[in-house]
Formats: C-alpha cells, sequence, structure tokens
C-alpha cells in the first residue's frame, strides 16, 4: 500500500541526516516555475499573500532567491527528515535503518505546495508555501490547479507500483484537496484518529496530526502490504474502533488514560 502525508511548516536543516541514500525530487521544472513566481513577490507582497509576519517573509523571500539545483546534502535534507512539525514527531524518519528507508521510499509519498509529490529520501531546499495559497500561475488561480491533474496521474502510478491497489489517505484536508480522489483508481482509506476529552472521544487536531506519522511510520516498520491490517494499528494507546469504523474510514480512539 502506499500512503500519504503532509509536509510541515517547520523545517530542520541543522542536523544532519542520518542516511546518505537520497534521491532527487521529481518536479524540480515544476518547483523552479513556481519560484520565479515567487521571487516577483516583495517581502510585503509575500506577507500578505500567505498571511505571516514581515520577519517570516524576508526570511523566505531569501530562501526563494538562494534556491537553486543541483541538491545535495551540502545544500538540501532529505524531505522526511527536513520536516518538523506534529505529523513527523509520529513518523521519526531520523530513526529509520536503510531497510525502512528503502520500503519507505516505494509506500510513502509527502505532498507539497513547492515540490509536488516528495519521496522521503528526496532532497528539498528551504521553503515556505502551503498547498492552499492563492499563488496565481500559468495553470490557474491557485496551487491546486497547478498541482491536481499531475498530481492525481502519478499517484495513481506509484499506487500501482506499491503492490497494492490501497492509497492511505493521512494529509490533512488542505493537502488531501490537491488530489482528485474520484479520478483515482486506487481505493482510498482515510483513517480518523480520536481522543478522549472530558468523557467524549474527538478529533483533537495536535494529536490526530501526530497519529498520522505514528500510523505512517507503522506501516513503514511493519511493512504493512494490505488495507485489512490496519485494524492491527496498536500504537500510543490508539485502538481501532469497529462501532465507528467504515471500510474507507477506519476510527481508532485513544482513552485520556493512555496519553502520555
Amino acid at each position: 500500500m502506499l500512503s500519504i502525508i503532509s509536509p510541515a511548516k517547520t523545517l530542520d536543516f541543522e542536523t544532519p541526516s542520518t542516511t546518505r541514500h537520497v534521491t532527487q525530487p521529481d518536479y524540480l521544472k515544476q518547483s523552479r516555475e513556481l519560484i520565479d513566481i515567487l521571487r516577483g513577490y516583495s517581502p510585503q507582497q509575500l506577507s500578505e499573500l500567505m498571511g505571516i509576519s514581515d520577519k517570516l517573509a524576508g526570511l523566505n523571500a531569501a530562501r526563494y532567491a538562494e534556491w537553486k539545483p543541483p541538491f545535495t546534502l551540502d545544500n538540501a535534507k532529505p524531505a522526511a527528515q527536513a520536516f518538523q512539525g506534529d505529523v513527523y514527531i509520529g513518523l521519526e524518519a531520523e530513526t529509520f535503518n536503510e531497510a525502512d528507508n528503502a520500503f519507505a521510499q516505494d509506500h510513502l509519498r509527502i505532498l507539497s505546495g513547492l515540490y509536488g509529490l516528495l519521496r522521503p529520501l528526496d532532497l528539498i531546499q528551504p521553503y515556505r508555501l502551503e498547498m492552499g495559497i492563492r499563488l496565481e500561475n500559468s495553470a490557474g488561480k491557485d496551487l491546486y490547479a497547478y498541482w491536481q491533474d499531475r498530481l492525481t496521474q502519478d499517484l495513481d502510478k506509484a499506487v500501482a507500483a506499491s503492490g497494492s491497489p490501497v492509497l492511505v489517505n493521512l494529509a490533512s484536508n488542505e493537502y488531501s484537496k490537491a488530489i482528485a480522489f474520484k479520478k483515482l483508481k486506487a481505493d482510498v482509506v482515510s483513517p480518523v484518529f480520536k481522543d478522549e476529552k472530558n468523557g467524549q472521544f474527538k478529533i483533537i487536531s495536535f494529536y490526530a496530526k501526530k497519529a498520522r506519522g505514528l500510523m505512517a511510520a507503522w506501516l513503514i516498520r511493519e511493512r504493512v502490504g494490505e488495507p485489512d491490517a490496519l485494524t492491527e494499528f496498536d500504537v500510543a494507546g490508539y485502538r481501532y474502533a469497529a462501532d465507528e469504523s467504515q471500510p474507507d474510514k477506519p476510527v481508532f480512539r485513544r482513552r485520556e488514560k493512555d496519553r502520555d
């Protein structure tokens, strides 16, 4: 099975990569086109476009100016280790051994506003470009228009190459919209993670994001290949809730007492 996750705003380019086996992103031509558009924005315009502070806008204007292939371990880092948000706390890609990395390379993809669709070992340089940004481009008014057809087609190919017709969607709503799921030949399964609060189970964003990373890591470490095996996910206190689940939306619940 193939799984997809979202990127993260938080980045770590200071800690060295734990692997020397790296690859180049597949969509650098498209990334360069977007970088060229972004270079036309002043820091103030970037601040308004992205809803970020002047300081962050200045930082990212400098990143766009410095962005330049070819990517090496001297100027870039594997995507799964460069991203450092909640999902990646759960994923812990820096702890993968080489066999895990090889399996992840064939069975995990990271959606990205700048890089399109990344494999875990694809090198990236620092950037900020969320998929929901309304950045006008050659394909339309936003990044969904720019990426959706291309990513949908190529994701179907990646699912087929994974050895299973199933795609496990562990991406956020913002990034999931970059894929036209109704056009996919793949069967899509979208796990739901709920945590107990005041006696009720609900989706709590921070915990749900980390849980997506935990499941992505579990799929890799356990070499999970069949969708029926998802019900066996039993990590960090989460348990499969059969009474709430549907075939395409398995629900996993965690009691408050089981949280660290």
